[in-house]
């Protein structure tokens, strides 16, 4: 197999009233994203031409009807046009159904075409979750969406920020829910899918840490007994099935740990203990990876950042990041398929 192989990624505009389609138009004039991948928007043009506008990007934007019409040129922003963004009502900035709707139809349409193997990979910019409602589709984001697209049951959310990785046992719940989840078949399940997504990254043998659920991970029991009944019990299956795991470990520490290459990837037990500490290094460097999908999907791991749109200012890192992953992740897929 080529080694060089250029993947081919699909980037959703994301939601047209914040500033996605803004970072799509720098990141794609960035000459290291170009050297790594062939890329294709799935928006709006129009929207995309008003972005370059906004921003002063190089380039110029043309409207394709499908991947085939692609050519790939330096200087080209290619979108493949659904034409569904009325710009003359759209108001940067504001929560529009409008937006809402044509976000979930690009998506919609990469998920299809990436299933059908038509490309490598999807990368996406932000949705707003209110638009997307108010648009009649009642999902808790990209995750949700894409797991019913995909038609995966098992499914889990990982942060990427450069050496640190961390993968959530739950996300979008109330912490309430978050701590009855805590259960020994779910942790299992997102150690599988850490262990199979962190070796698609291109680590061999990875090395796993777990986060515990209570302070000091329970304390032998002191500070809550999570980690003795169902935490340790995952932890000890993982290892029979073959996987390198430590843990249940500090949550106050395990991280650190994990940012400074002691382990490969940390399992956080629930939203705010994992987002924190990959956000803490720099939320405009993350990389928000859906694991359990039947295909690589990368994203910013940021919102819309309504307060930035229309004004150019917003910055492209973590999309740019998201690419970069993303080319790696298809990279080493299709080695392992070749092997």
């Amino acid at each position: 197999m080529n080694e060089e192989y250029k993947p081919l990624l699909v980037i959703t505009m994301g939601d047209a009233a914040g500033s996605g389609p803004e970072i799509i138009t720098k990141a794609l004039a960035d000459p290291e994203v170009r050297a790594v991948a062939r890329l294709v928007v799935v928006g709006d043009a129009a929207t995309m031409e008003a972005a370059r506008e906004i921003t002063g990007a190089p380039g110029e934007v043309r409207a394709i009807k499908g991947l085939a019409e692609a050519s790939f040129q330096e200087g080209l922003i290619e979108v493949i046009d659904l034409g569904n963004i009325q710009l003359e009502r759209l108001t940067r900035g504001r929560v529009d159904p409008m937006a809402g709707k044509a976000a979930y139809e690009y998506i919609k349409l990469a998920t299809e075409m990436t299933l059908a193997g038509e490309c490598d990979a999807i990368v996406t910019s932000a949705i707003n979750k209110e638009a997307l409602n108010k648009a009649g589709y009642h999902y808790d984001g990209h995750t949700q969406l894409l797991a019913e697209l995909c038609g995966a049951s098992e499914v889990a959310m990982m942060l990427v920020s450069g050496k640190l990785r961390v993968s959530h046992v739950s996300t979008h719940v109330s912490l309430f829910e978050a701590i009855k989840r805590v259960r020994p078949e779910r942790i299992l399940t997102v150690l599988r899918l850490t262990d199979e997504a962190v070796r698609q990254m291109g680590i061999a043998e990875p090395r796993l840490a777990v986060a515990g659920l209570n302070p000091h991970s329970g304390e032998g029991g002191l500070f809550g007994d999570e980690e003795i009944k169902y935490i340790t019990p995952a932890i000890e299956q993982a290892r029979r099935q073959g996987m390198n795991v430590t843990g249940p470990l500090p949550p106050d520490s395990v991280f650190l740990r994990t940012s400074e290459g002691q382990f490969d990837a940390a399992i956080a037990m629930y939203h705010d203990q994992g987002h924190i500490a990959v956000k803490m290094l720099g939320i405009t460097h993350g990389v928000n990876v859906t694991l359990g999908l039947p295909i690589i999907r990368t994203s910013v791991d940021h919102g819309t950042n309504f307060g930035k749109a229309g004004k150019g200012t917003a910055d492209p890192t973590s999309l740019i990041e998201s690419i970069k992953l993303a080319a790696v992740m298809v990279r080493h897929r299709r080695l392992a398929g070749s092997g």
